[in-house]
């Protein structure tokens, strides 16, 4: 049986267990953060997709303790990922419940969204589920994100992301999309972001 290209841990992913996360998207999350800022260390953040946690996980760590993070995931986080300062809701972020409680804990400084759909190995179907997804975090970002505040959602490159771009743009003085060194090379993600939110 052929060995799953996935299966080996990489540089990031030894890195990620070293420094106790859940996995190694963190250090996408903390690249863009470096580069574009997007955090301060007093912001109430909205991770969405966020199991199982690594973007939660170096939020918390980012904030000081007047910071605040609200995670939403269909699967639950890390047994490892716990803040008072957070706050977790597991279910479907289309769920009008989840939106509505979501928004009782806004409006935010910061959006981000790692969510990637089921993939079933065809392109077509799965930039098209992704695209989804973006349309939503975006939805979310434009109803709860303050003025000024910042916005990323990862997306499958060759579906609607010019589209995405241009809407972003009208939402944010700046968007541009960004792929993170740890990225795996094989892989199709990238990111949009958005800053500056006009409101």
């Amino acid at each position: 049986m052929a060995k799953n290209k996935y299966s080996e841990p990489d540089y990031w992913s030894k890195k990620a267990f070293a420094e106790n996360y859940p996995a190694r998207s963190v250090y996408k999350l903390e690249e863009m953060n470096k580069k574009f800022n997007l955090f301060s260390p007093n912001d109430k953040v909205l991770d969405l997709g966020a199991a199982p946690g690594s973007w939660t996980v170096y939020v918390l760590r980012f904030l000081n303790k007047e910071g605040r993070v609200t995670a939403v995931d269909l699967k639950p986080l890390d047994s490892s990922v716990y803040d008072e300062r957070l706050n977790f809701f597991q279910g479907d972020m289309f769920d009008k419940g989840i939106i509505k409680s979501v928004k009782e804990l806004g409006p935010y400084d910061a959006v981000i969204c790692d969510a990637a759909p089921a993939t079933t190995g065809n392109k077509t179907v799965d930039t098209a589920r992704s695209s989804g997804l973006v349309e939503l975090a975006l939805y979310y970002a434009q109803e709860q994100l303050k003025q000024g505040g910042s916005f990323v959602v990862k997306i499958f490159q060759g579906g609607d992301q010019q589209i995405h771009l241009n809407n972003l743009r009208k939402c944010f003085k700046t968007a541009r999309a960004f792929k993170p060194e740890a990225c795996r090379s094989s892989s199709f993600e990238t990111y949009l972001i958005g800053l500056d939110f006009k409101g």
